[in-house]
Order: structure tokens, then C-alpha cells, then sequence
């Protein structure tokens, strides 16, 4: 059962790596692009990334467009700061000892980040709503609810571990 463990715990460690260079691919790309949409090419912003067609927008107001794609640039490298402490986590993880203070903290940091990402989510949303009053549509979809509910299943998880690192504690000074 332990090896069944090992295994499973390298075959998620392998495929967090994966999530988290994907992710790392996908916001520089959507940098390089917008970069270039700005100082190359304008028509780069009909594809700024896998289809997002902001043309209309960098039309309208440069500026608009601007903090629309920073704001998207921002969630996906926090997204990809996420990817990146699970890995560490990971990298970390003891089956002998599961709990510890070092990933009580890793997993509070996710938690805190997640409900930072989820407000950003949320003020990305109404953002685009505002604009999208102006007439102008814009493709990307900044949905925060699923992010927020992810914050809360790792917040409990990171009160369950931090528990569980002082009980370790405690029964590592009593032996």
C-alpha cells in the first residue's frame, strides 16, 4: 500500500509540474502577445491569445484595453504562483510525516492567494460588464466562484493541517 502511495504522490507530482509549466507557457504568451500589440503590431490585438479577439477594445480605448489584459495577465501569473506553491508542496510532502508547519504555511499561502484571485476575478468581471455597457464586448470570461470555493476547501484544509502539525509536534517532544 505504501509503494501504491509513493507511486500515486510522484505520478501527481508529474502532473502538477506539467499544470504548472502549462500555465507558465500560457502567460508569457499572452505577454509576448500583448506586448506586441502594443508596440509591434496593433492587429495582434485580434488574436491576443488562443482566439481572444480585443481588437474592438484597443479600438475604443487603448487604455481599456491595457488594464483589461493586465488584469488578465495578473490572474493567470497568479494562477501560475498557485501551480507553483503546489508544486513546492509536492516537493516537500513527507508520507512518514505528513504534517508540518512548512506546509501548514504553503497551504495558508495558497488559500490567502486563491481569495486574492477570486477578488480579482470578481472586480475583472464587473469591469467587463462596465465596458461591455459601452458597447464593446469583450471575449474573456473572469469568473470568480469556483476560485472562491476552491480558497475555502484549501483553507479548511490548511486549519486541518495546521492541527495536525501541532499534534505532531507535540507527539514528537513527548517520545
Amino acid at each position: 500500500m505504501t509503494t501504491t502511495n509513493s507511486t500515486v504522490l510522484r505520478v501527481m507530482n508529474v502532473l502538477f509540474w506539467i499544470v504548472f509549466i502549462g500555465f507558465c507557457i500560457k502567460t508569457v504568451a499572452i505577454l509576448i502577445s500583448f506586448l506586441i500589440s502594443l508596440f509591434v503590431n496593433s492587429e495582434g490585438a485580434a488574436n491576443l491569445y488562443m482566439g481572444y479577439d480585443m481588437s474592438e477594445l484597443y479600438s475604443y480605448s487603448k487604455q481599456y484595453y491595457i488594464f483589461t489584459v493586465s488584469l488578465l495577465l495578473v490572474l493567470n501569473g497568479l494562477k501560475t504562483y498557485i501551480a507553483y506553491c503546489v508544486v513546492k508542496f509536492f516537493m516537500k510532502f513527507n508520507l512518514s510525516k505528513p504534517f508540518n508547519h512548512e506546509l501548514t504555511d504553503l497551504f495558508l499561502s495558497i488559500s490567502h492567494i486563491s481569495l486574492g484571485l477570486c477578488v480579482l476575478a470578481l472586480i475583472a468581471a464587473l469591469y467587463c460588464k462596465w465596458i461591455l455597457k459601452k458597447g464593446i464586448a469583450v471575449p474573456i470570461d473572469f469568473d470568480g466562484g469556483e476560485i472562491l470555493f476552491f480558497a475555502g476547501i484549501i483553507y479548511i484544509l490548511a486549519l486541518v493541517f495546521k492541527k495536525g502539525a501541532d499534534l505532531q509536534t507535540e507527539s514528537d517532544l513527548t517520545v
